[in-house]
């Protein structure tokens, strides 16, 4: 994908056109991973970046599938989904502009034992896993990034499991709510209630009670797969001690 020119120059090297600007960063780049590589580190990547955009339901890697990008969010959120035999699959943990999926390539793990797959409309710079291992191996600062981050998602994975287990519903769809729309940066999600309620395994009927509820009491309002937070500070209120928990672990691996 090639991205028009924009003020601060362009590189265009290996056919890739991205805007950057007087630091070396593509413009508009929010994604925290790439943000935090020291200049020569992000020039190692440079070459091979493109900018690309999925939209909602497209699934970027298959589990069991070998990784061939990595991808750096910069818009939207990607779930990663576990997934059963009989079909099923439960979101475990997910990722945002703070994030980056598929790192892990980097230190040779080439195959993925989740499904990621796009919750909210994506935009993302993506490498290709082949240049990324290439480009880990030479700096220490990747390679501490990827264990670093890979960490941050076995938190969000054991807060999960945790949290399914022992919490009520309404207090797990608060916390997802919360979470989702920290990744994604906006407090309007758009989401239905049928995939919210496949995203954490349980049945619709009780994300309709739940998603009523909140709107009754006006903290969310909630029209044709549109979620709008209207109080947030009452959403979080509501949701179990996980949401808090994950803040606290998130902010400890930065």
């Amino acid at each position: 994908m090639t991205i028009p020119p924009a003020e601060g120059g362009l590189s265009e090297q290996a056919g890739c056109t991205v805007p950057k600007n007087n630091a070396g960063r593509p413009l508009d780049a929010a994604n925290s991973i790439l943000s935090s590589l020291p200049h020569d580190q992000f020039e190692m990547l440079l070459p091979y970046m493109t900018r690309e955009t999925f939209a909602q339901g497209v699934v970027l890697v298959e589990a069991g599938d070998e990784i061939d990008f990595v991808y750096f969010p910069h818009k939207g959120v990607v779930s990663l989904l576990s997934v059963l035999k009989d079909g099923r699959a439960v979101e475990i943990a997910t990722a945002g502009q703070e994030g980056v999926v598929g790192a892990m390539a980097g230190l040779g793990f080439l195959t993925s034992f989740v499904r990621v797959v796009v919750q909210l409309p994506l935009e993302a710079t993506r490498v290709p896993a082949s240049r990324f291992r290439k480009a880990a191996a030479r700096s220490d600062v990747m390679r501490s990034l990827c264990l670093r981050y890979n960490e941050s998602l076995f938190s969000q994975t054991r807060i999960a499991a945790a949290c399914n287990a022992v919490h009520l519903i309404e207090a797990r769809f608060c916390r997802w709510l919360l979470q989702t729309s920290n990744r994604a940066g906006t407090k309007t999600v758009t989401l239905t209630q049928e995939l919210v309620a496949e995203l954490m395994g349980v049945r619709r009927t009780s994300i309709t009670e739940v998603a009523s509820k909140l709107q009754a009491a006006g903290v969310v309002h909630y029209s044709r797969g549109v979620i709008n937070i209207l109080d947030a500070a009452a959403l979080e209120r509501l949701s179990c001690e996980c949401y808090s928990l994950q803040l606290d672990q998130s902010e400890a691996l930065r």
